[in-house]
């Protein structure tokens, strides 16, 4: 009865997960930060379940695995097709990163029309690396842009920070422009006295989905370190008006972050008013994230 009261309660906390309240140390975010995860408790429990004989306990695992496949399941597969006109990458490079020069030459391997850059501390050093490749930069703060294709209207993007760590660039395909957000938002953190503090970064996406939901280009594409997954509904600003690479077209979940062992997606490339035709994780740099990369057709 014990295994099958659990498998419920486990059952249970997945299928409300979006009620959890976050007013006590953002109990709920931090939740749906790790909301896959919660998965791996139920072979666990089936193999306390067998152990006991118990069949009621089997039977209330059928709870918690259908929810968990109802949510994730889609995720396990490979959905990435072939085709696409337009490739993107997004890195946190780490501002402490040892090696610049190859962390940079190693996105740019990606093939990416478009490279976005977070947290950079020394942009000189990314810039000589690549500029070989791409033609097109700027560098607002502590983020920057590379493109293939001619910049306009670069401008920071006002996050609510006091200094610049997001900018907004119309970059001229040759099927037309597109406009591309780069951001960087509040890191977040689990304290003992404090629960999940993400106030900061909270504000932060209020601000840039209004910054997004202002935008007058019917194509769009948000590259960079959300400090978030698209589980976490104080993202929500932001995802309800995008749309994931990942989740649409990518193969398994995509986690990014930490790079030594990959636990969640907090870096991602979203878009709108164009179709995701793949997306991936790239080889780990000497930064704590992995880069990611996706291919949409314009």
């Amino acid at each position: 009865m014990v295994v099958a009261a659990v498998a419920v309660l486990l059952g249970l906390l997945m299928l409300v997960h979006a009620d959890i309240p976050n007013r006590v140390g953002n109990l709920g975010s931090l939740t749906e930060t790790f909301l896959p995860w919660l998965g791996l408790l139920v072979p666990v429990l089936f193999a306390l379940a067998l152990w006991r004989r118990s069949a009621t306990a089997l039977i209330a695992l059928l709870l918690p695995s259908v929810v968990w496949v109802n949510l994730f399941g889609g995720l396990l597969s490979d959905k990435s097709g072939k085709g696409g006109n337009f490739t993107v990458a997004t890195h946190n490079v780490n501002a402490e990163n040892p090696n610049p020069a190859a962390t940079a030459r190693a996105v740019a391997a990606s093939g990416a029309d478009v490279v976005a850059l977070e947290e950079l501390s020394d942009a000189s050093r990314y810039e000589k690396a690549l500029a070989g490749t791409y033609k097109y930069h700027s560098v607002q703060g502590t983020v920057g842009i590379w493109s293939k294709y001619p910049l306009e209207l670069t401008q920071p993007v006002d996050i609510r920070l006091g200094w610049v760590r997001a900018l907004r660039a119309t970059v001229k395909t040759p099927q037309g422009p597109v406009a591309v957000y780069v951001a960087h938002l509040p890191s977040v953190r689990v304290k003992f006295n404090a629960g999940f503090t993400a106030g900061q970064r909270d504000n932060s996406a209020e601000a840039l989905g209004r910054a997004i939901a202002q935008e007058p280009e019917k194509r769009v594409v948000l590259l960079g370190d959300l400090n978030g997954t698209m589980n976490d509904r104080s993202l929500a600003p932001i995802t309800s008006q995008l749309r994931s690479a990942q989740g649409a077209a990518g193969d398994g979940f995509g986690f990014s972050w930490p790079a030594s062992m990959p636990m969640a997606r907090i870096d991602q490339i979203m878009v709108r008013g164009m179709d995701p035709v793949s997306a991936w994780t790239l080889p780990a740099t000497r930064s704590d994230h992995l880069p990611v990369a996706a291919r949409v057709k314009i």
